[in-house]
């Protein structure tokens, strides 16, 4: 009954998302237009100058290695998988936007991949449970030939590279082994050789090779870089004896003027001349560098870093400047300040940030370091942001500076998991990790506690009020939903269903409410007397985490742990759309203020902006 709507796909708008984990995930596209990074299991293509998005949709699980071929025409990413199954590697054609191939044979992960400089080849690394080194033909989309990609006494291989002037040389290196390999086409057969490093123990972590492919150079973990000559396969050199890299060499890309652009693990990036490749200039950015891309020839760069940013650098002046910012942890909560659809708050680990819904460019940062915020809301007058911490403070911010305007102590004993403020905004209603329900009076410079009830056994997860301020309704994991008298401070009405609640919603008349959590199932309540009116299966697999109405009541919306934005009609019952595009469980999902917009996001630390399909156009 509930799954009508299976054929009308939300439109998706754009995503606010980068996934900086993924070693040199951030490409520059040859064509010097594009941008393509993954996210989750998608791979995104962004225009540079109009900042639109495209989405390539096709893999099962998140994206572990990207790579584009030197003339442009194709792209391919590989992903992780479950144990003991295959992990599918992805040919995309470029031009059409579309995949022409899935190539499967490594088990669990694909680490990395490489194009080899005519387009001709593909070359894939298996993981730690896979170990082995496979040649794809491009044209017939077919391997050609595989092998261990180490030997069994040394560790596994996590990086590979081609030579820039032969389709049938590639290096690959790891812990404790680099190997340069010879691709014997007619037999069908790959023949490694190891480098010799001497005494030296080393793992490798990223490699390039020098123009005329006379060596190449590898960043290690331990923050030097080690020269290779090709021919020979013996150590050239190695440098920086001293003051070497902190947190190692974590990427590498090689520029026409024969100098090295170096990212660390500590978040620096070193423009470097051999042969003691001594920084000449350092930028420190945000996170652990994990993707330098050159714009053509070098003179522009992008470089990508753990904490999910992306910046742009011009070579002469050599000066970041940040393109792009995303959650990079689990994003809890999402909050509109009320009747605008122009901004939003999301909140996650460490910080609170506010963005611009139309461009997606981030406003304010609020960084509250080790903390994580677990729910927020704008007051109605919108001068102030609350926030819920696990650390049991609530804290309240000024919107436009971030300015912290007053901190309410020891809140809640087990963390503070829920929030909510009343529409002439004296007083917060908060939810905490132990099940208390407590009632605060806010003015200017005093934050006083009322009231605390006690009914709840386990963690608060939704507060809701109603409308005329006398009444609110929580949620709860112990399987309880209650509706408070806040004036008299009594319980009015108690549900009890076998599930963890995890959200819930007043429909706009106020007569019932609706229910969900971990039993996928959507309830329909009296608030009169807490009856049950009706239930429907809202999911087939996984917890529903979210849920909002609209403000007409005719529709609302649901996501969580099976990663589908649903929209209902709320009389019918039934699923109206679908929307398909979220990699990781939906946390919270909103309908903007203006009905133009659903906002959903997820613990891969993205945001996803669809259209609404019953919005006032």
């Amino acid at each position: 009954m509930a799954e009508q709507g299976e054929d009308n796909r939300l439109e998706l708008q754009g995503i606010i998302g980068f996934n900086g984990h993924v070693p040199s995930g951030l490409i520059s596209h040859p064509d010097r237009e594009h941008l393509i990074y993954p996210l989750g299991c998608t791979v995104i293509i962004e225009n540079l100058s109009s900042r639109k998005q495209q989405f390539l949709q096709g893999h099962t699980n998140n994206v572990s290695c990207v790579a584009a071929s030197r003339s442009g025409r194709y792209l391919a990413s590989g992903q992780v998988t479950y144990m003991g199954f295959k992990a599918d590697i992805l040919l995309w054609d470029y031009g059409r936007r579309e995949a022409c191939a899935k190539l499967t044979l490594h088990k669990v992960k694909v680490e990395a991949l490489a194009f080899s400089p005519n387009d001709l080849y593909l070359v894939s690394l298996g993981g730690q449970d896979d170990g082995s080194v496979v040649v794809w033909n491009v044209a017939k989309r077919e391997a050609i030939c595989g092998s261990p990609a180490s030997s069994l006494s040394s560790g596994h291989a996590t990086t590979i590279i081609f030579a820039n002037n032969s389709d049938d040389v590639f290096m690959t290196g790891g812990n404790g082994t680099l190997r340069v390999w010879d691709v014997d086409l007619p037999n069908r057969k790959m023949r490694p050789t190891e480098c010799q490093l001497g005494q030296m123990k080393r793992v490798v972590t990223c490699l390039q090779v020098a123009e005329d492919d006379s060596c190449f150079y590898c960043g290690t973990s331990s923050g030097d870089i080690l020269t290779i000559n090709t021919k020979s396969k013996l150590l050239s050199s190695f440098a920086p004896q001293k003051g070497k890299f902190s947190l190692g060499v974590t990427a590498l890309r090689l520029l026409k003027t024969g100098e090295l652009l170096v990212g660390s693990g500590d978040g620096k990036l070193a423009l470097c001349k051999g042969p003691n490749y001594k920084a000449a200039k350092t930028v420190q950015l945000q996170g652990s560098v994990t993707s330098i891309s050159l714009r053509g020839q070098g003179h522009q760069f992008f470089v990508g870093t753990g904490g999910a940013q992306i910046y742009r650098f011009s070579y002469p002046e050599f000066k970041e400047e940040l393109i792009a910012t995303c959650h990079s942890e689990a994003i809890n909560d999402i909050a509109f300040p009320f009747g605008t659809s122009e901004l939003f708050a999301t909140c996650s680990k460490n910080d609170i940030r506010v963005w611009h819904t139309a461009t997606h460019k981030e406003l304010l940062r609020i960084t509250v370091p080790n903390m994580t915020c677990l729910a927020i809301d704008f007051m109605r007058d919108g001068k102030s942001i609350i926030s819920a911490w696990n650390d049991g403070r609530i804290r309240a911010f000024m919107p436009e500076s971030g300015r912290l305007m007053y901190c309410i102590e020891n809140a809640h004993s087990m963390g503070v998991t829920a929030i909510a403020a009343t529409s002439d905004c004296k007083r917060i209603v908060s939810g905490g990790g132990e099940g208390q329900v407590r009632i605060w009076e806010i003015s200017k410079e005093t934050q006083r506690l009322v009231q605390s009830m006690k009914e709840h056994k386990s963690s608060v997860t939704c507060i809701k009020l109603k409308g005329n301020n006398r009444e609110c309704l929580t949620a709860s994991s112990d399987g309880t939903c209650i509706i408070w008298d806040i004036v008299r401070f009594t319980r009015l009405q108690m549900v009890l269903s076998n599930t963890l609640f995890r959200c819930v919603c007043y429909h706009p008349e106020e007569f019932q409410f609706v229910t969900s959590g971990t039993d996928r199932k959507v309830g329909y309540w009296e608030v009169f007397d807490g009856s049950a009116i009706r239930e429907l299966e809202g999911s087939k697999s996984g917890a529903i985490n979210g849920m909002d109405i609209c403000d007409q009541g005719a529709h609302f919306v649901t996501g969580g742990d099976d990663k589908l934005v649903k929209v209902w009609d709320y009389n019918e019952g039934e699923v109206t759309h679908v929307g398909i595009g979220h990699s990781g469980n939906i946390t919270r999902l909103k309908i903007c203020p203006l009905s133009k917009y659903i906002i959903s996001v997820s613990t891969d630390g993205a945001i996803l902006c669809w259209d609404y399909p019953y919005g006032l156009r």
